[in-house]
């Protein structure tokens, strides 16, 4: 597995929207769209993921944005 990205596995019921909220704490459309690509056929399984599907989970790349202070424009 890649430096920056971590497993997990899908609830019984789960969503992907779902699965993002919870690991990021929060729905971001870019988010779910890169977790997607890291994660080649998971939308093939359909929008309720099979109970222990393993998903990798890429870094927040918003979690840096977030700590950052921006003083100037």
């Amino acid at each position: 597995m890649a430096a920056g990205v971590k497993s997990y596995r899908s609830l019984e019921g789960d969503t992907l929207d779902a699965l993002v909220w919870r690991a990021y704490g929060r729905l971001d459309g870019r988010l779910v769209d890169r977790v997607l690509e890291v994660n080649p056929g998971l939308a093939a399984l359909g929008p309720i993921l099979p109970a222990g599907t393993e998903v990798s989970l890429i870094e927040d790349p918003g979690a840096a944005e977030a700590e950052s202070v921006r003083l100037w424009g």
